[in-house]
């Protein structure tokens, strides 16, 4: 899957998901039904965790060292400068 295909499904997804918890907490569906939004909700939860989990793993920062070497340090978004 190319990078741009996984953006759009994932962004795909993560609208479904919206749409999916809004739809739970309105509160109008049968209980059958919504154990069916709840089940796929729950299957789309974790493809973008997945999603997530993968880009963060790929993050990272090259950095030469002290012997001008390259080296990888991971990303960290909450690292204060």
């Amino acid at each position: 899957m190319t990078d741009n295909t996984q953006n759009k499904s994932f962004e795909t997804d993560l609208n479904r998901l919206k749409d999916i918890v809004k739809l739970l907490e309105e509160g109008n569906l049968s209980l059958e039904d919504s154990l069916k939004y709840f089940e796929e909700g729950i299957k789309i939860y974790r493809r973008c965790i997945n999603v997530l989990n993968s880009a963060q793993q790929r993050i990272s920062l090259l950095l030469h060292d002290e012997d001008g070497e390259i080296k990888t340090q991971p990303f960290d978004v909450y690292e204060e400068e």
